[in-house]
């Protein structure tokens, strides 16, 4: 019997006949694997049946306002940072994918919420890279409760399936989706092939029988999650839990949510005890010197449904090369020379002979426009060597010609700041309070050249 191949692209999914160097759809290069295609009427296959891929039976056509709407009761996990990222709580019959480099704490996590989390609903952790006794290791050394919580080792998906059905978990969790297989699919665990129809399959179970479905997923060497660009098509949440080698925080964002915001931001510290909810986020990003020096101001960026105070630094010295450099750590590279390029021109401030160097304190990942006008005035002090007013807190999108413009929330920025013992506020003047705040000089900027005379002695 000849065995049917496909070639498919990593980073899109597309599918083709034969290998080429580049995918026509998304253009890129050397993305395309091969992958053996398995028979459908294959016996192991057929001994997981589950019809339809969005759960419930062959119905006839109806119109949108025949549809019954309910709202489906979500599961809180128990950590409100987690339930933040994902709008709420689990929503039974989701696939949720939670992603991080190694030692981030994915398998940390999903153990901590499992085992509080089976003290009322029935859960089955399915752990395919580590035996059940690293795991009940790990939960002692926590010291988790660990009396209700159900375990099984297994990779197979059609035997997980099967387990499932009898003892019918509200929670399934599965640590790791590339350790995974299905028995008619030739192809090694973790391979497009392997990964895309076992996630296929794990899906369409949690939506047939209302199960959330938690997968832990690897990342690649460059941060983004490894396996085909169709597994993120398939579920309905992507969340990364995102850390760096000197901190012991964590963050989890959400990259995709069909059941909440997608810009939520949950903030976690790593203890001896397992990960522990930052409720107040600010104070940490806030922990600043006694002294401050010259390039360091403090900015409010909007995450999800709350403001979060960071401090930003930056860096300007005289270069000693013919191109100067431009390093941004936290903020886009891109956006830090277009911002040199304005303050150059409407703020007659030229820095080509200067090295430029910019960092988001904390580790946080700005990716919002707010932080222009922080960014450009704690160049600014660096450049003049002249320290920022401790209490000044600055907000505010740049335009290329000069101007301020608001930004959404700009009130409850500004009560942000107040929380945290702020008294003065550089803002734009579209986001000027109508009533004052009491305890908050707020100054109202237009053009780049004001902003950059509120803040001269």
């Amino acid at each position: 019997m000849k065995i049917k191949t496909a070639f498919v692209c990593n980073d899109c999914g597309a599918d083709y006949s034969k290998w080429q160097g580049q995918c026509n759809e998304c253009g890129a290069w050397n993305t395309l694997s091969e992958v053996r295609l398995g028979s459908a009427s294959s016996q192991s296959r057929q001994q997981v049946k589950f019809s339809g891929y969005a759960g419930g039976a062959a119905s006839d056509v109806k119109t949108l306002n025949q549809i019954a709407v309910e709202d489906m009761p979500r599961i809180a996990s128990g950590m409100e940072e987690l339930d933040r990222v994902l709008g709420g709580g689990f929503v039974p019959g989701s696939a949720i994918l939670i992603g991080g480099h190694p030692g981030a704490g994915k398998s940390t996590l999903l153990l901590q919420v499992l085992c509080h989390l089976s003290k009322s609903v029935s859960c089955l952790y399915v752990t395919g890279e580590e035996s059940l006794q690293q795991v009940a290791m790990r939960a002692k050394r926590l010291k988790l409760p660990t009396d209700q919580l159900q375990m099984l080792s297994e990779t197979s998906v059609e035997t997980i399936c099967n387990t499932a059905e009898k003892i019918k978990p509200k929670v399934l969790v599965m640590d790791s989706i590339q350790v995974m297989h299905l028995a008619d699919i030739s192809s090694a665990p973790g391979s497009v092939s392997q990964v895309r129809e076992s996630a296929a399959l794990l899906t369409r179970f949690a939506k047939q029988t209302d199960t959330v479905l938690i997968m832990a997923g690897h990342v690649t060497k460059d941060g983004t999650l490894a396996g085909p660009k169709v597994l993120e098509h398939i579920i309905d949440c992507s969340v990364m839990l995102e850390s760096t080698d000197d901190s012991c925080y964590r963050t989890l964002r959400s990259q995709k949510n069909r059941f909440g915001a997608v810009n939520e931001l949950g903030v976690f510290a790593m203890t001896e005890e397992g990960l522990r909810e930052v409720k107040n986020p600010s104070a940490i990003f806030l922990s600043r010197a006694d002294e401050i020096g010259a390039g360091s101001v403090v900015m409010v960026v909007w995450e999800g449904t709350r403001p979060l105070l960071v401090e930003i630094q930056a860096l300007v010295d005289e270069s000693h090369i013919n191109n100067p450099r431009r390093v941004a750590v936290g903020l886009d590279h891109n956006r830090l020379a277009m911002l040199l390029a304005v303050l150059h021109r409407h703020g007659g401030l030229m820095m080509a002979d200067q090295d430029v160097f910019v960092n988001v304190v904390g580790g946080v990942k700005v990716q919002e426009t707010s932080a222009d006008l922080a960014l450009l005035l704690a160049v600014v002090s660096s450049f003049r060597n002249e320290p920022l007013p401790r209490d000044v807190v600055i907000f505010g999108e740049v335009g290329l010609s000069g101007e301020i413009r608001p930004v959404p929330f700009g009130q409850e920025r500004i009560k942000e700041a107040v929380k945290h013992g702020f008294k003065k506020a550089i803002v734009p003047a579209g986001n000027a309070p109508r009533e004052k705040i009491v305890g908050m000089e707020v100054v109202a900027v237009k053009k780049l050249n004001e902003a950059l005379s509120a803040i001269q002695k």
